[in-house]
């Protein structure tokens, strides 16, 4: 029974991390590509800006594996 947990509790770590990532970067994509139009040398700064929500699946991947242990 506690395998089963654990393993619900993993993939809704990994999930909800996906959604939320997936979420912001399309806020911030949208914002990006707005900035990007109107100023060419913005483009360094909507790139990093649009990689930083990635982070955040890299996070619940860890909490998903130390659930796993």
């Amino acid at each position: 029974m506690v395998g089963e947990m654990a393993a619900i509790g993993a993939g809704l770590a990994i999930g909800l991390t996906a959604l939320a990532a997936g979420y912001a970067e399309h806020e911030i994509g949208a914002a990006a590509v707005g900035a990007m139009a109107e100023k060419e040398e913005l483009f360094t700064k909507g790139l990093i800006m649009t990689v930083i929500p990635e982070t955040l699946v890299i996070f619940g991947l860890v909490v998903a594996l130390q659930i796993m242990a």
